[in-house]
């Protein structure tokens, strides 16, 4: 494996120390609210706004993940808080919001990297694992934004949202139900960003290619072989890539930037393919 494919697969001593090209001090003052904050994404994300200054509200459905992930960015100095909820209930969701402007007095960013996805043909989908990917993916973020606009509104301030999606430019095969709910998302974000204008609400995305994570492995090894071919660079991405994404997006670099999904992904939106079940031997490749 060379350098930059093994850089996807981040430890918390490589998330406290690698080098990002913002000032310490970028956030200092503000608070950020990151679902999913402790998966691979999502922690990374959590690691450099806390590092930039703020204050990380960790939001997720696992305490005992969040824990670890708080205690670890308390050990290196930086500020965090836990917050446990499940994103796909409108009242938990609520609850969240609320307890971080208690809590914390206020909150200019919220990073929803919640969500999550599993490999299968579409014509073998239930029902069940439909509504599982639909009711998170695009239902449990647009949850997220909606209550924090309220928040901001209610209290006549600003604020910025970032939602992590896919990249929805061509097929990611195996994963329709996903490409469904984040494409939901992505319409959701163009649309409020100008409804939410008159608010000083900014509502942008984050479409990550092939950015190697622990998540990765729900995918079968044939599959993720393929991952760092998938593009014109020829290896996979970092969640520090993402992270950084979501930074310039929130922080004041961002300011005139809304409604607008930044793709990262390498140039594999434009050039090259993606199959997460495996290619079948109709379009060249060997079936799984």
């Amino acid at each position: 494996m060379d350098r930059d494919h093994a850089e996807g697969l981040l430890g918390d001593n490589e998330l406290a120390a690698h080098p990002t090209v913002f000032a310490p001090a970028l956030f200092q003052g503000k608070v950020a609210l990151v679902s999913g904050a402790s998966g691979g994404i999502g922690r990374a994300i959590a690691f450099l706004f806390a590092r930039l200054g703020a204050h990380v509200a960790l939001a997720g459905r696992n305490k005992d993940k969040l824990d670890a992930l708080a205690a670890a960015l308390s050990a290196r100095g930086l500020q965090s808080s836990v917050h446990v909820a499940d994103i796909r209930t409108p009242d938990a969701v609520n609850a969240l919001i609320e307890d971080v402007w208690v809590a914390q007095g206020r909150l200019d960013h919220l990073v929803n990297s919640a969500g999550g996805q599993f490999p299968q043909a579409a014509i073998d989908f239930s029902v069940k694992g439909w509504d599982a990917v639909i009711d998170t993916n695009l239902g449990g973020t647009w949850h997220m934004m909606q209550a924090a606009a309220r928040g901001w509104r209610v209290r006549q301030s600003s604020g910025s949202i970032v939602n992590i999606v896919v990249v929805t430019t061509h097929g990611l095969y195996g994963i329709a139900h996903s490409i469904a709910a984040r494409s939901g998302v992505i319409g959701l974000s163009r649309a409020v960003a100008v409804e939410w204008a008159p608010l000083g609400i900014r509502t942008n995305c984050v479409a990550p290619g092939a950015i190697e994570t622990d998540g990765w492995n729900v995918y079968a090894p044939e599959a993720r072989a393929t991952y760092p071919r998938s593009n014109p660079m020829m290896r996979a991405g970092s969640p520090w890539d993402i992270a950084e994404a979501c930074v310039y997006l929130s922080a004041p670099s961002g300011k005139f930037i809304t409604g607008e999904t930044l793709t990262v992904d390498g140039g594999g939106q434009l050039w090259g393919e993606t199959w997460t079940t495996g290619k079948p031997d109709y379009f060249g490749g060997e079936s799984q």
